[in-house]
């Protein structure tokens, strides 16, 4: 896989804001088939920076209900990963 189809998009919320300003960590969802060492030299690679951690977890996709239907649907499932880089480094435009 080349790092296009490892790094998906960047996952912004409250708490990975968070964790970028006070920590340093960026979060994106990943291929599910991604293990930690193809995302590090992914992230190497697009964005030219320093990786020091990764952390990774399989989030369930959720039952939702759906319009007209009795059966409820279920959202897709997806990877997330925590990416630590080093100090005084920093990922623009996310």
């Amino acid at each position: 896989m080349n790092p296009y189809d490892i790094i998906r998009r960047p996952r912004i919320s409250e708490k990975s804001v968070y964790l970028q300003n006070k920590f340093a960590k960026y979060t994106f969802d990943v291929h599910p088939d991604a293990n930690k060492i193809q995302i590090k030299d992914a992230i190497k690679a697009l964005f030219k920076v320093d990786v020091v951690g990764v952390n990774t977890m399989n989030c369930r996709g959720k039952e939702r209900r759906m319009r007209n239907n009795r059966v409820p649907g279920l959202t897709a499932a997806w990877k997330k990963a925590i990416v630590q880089i080093a100090d005084g480094q920093k990922i623009e435009g996310v």
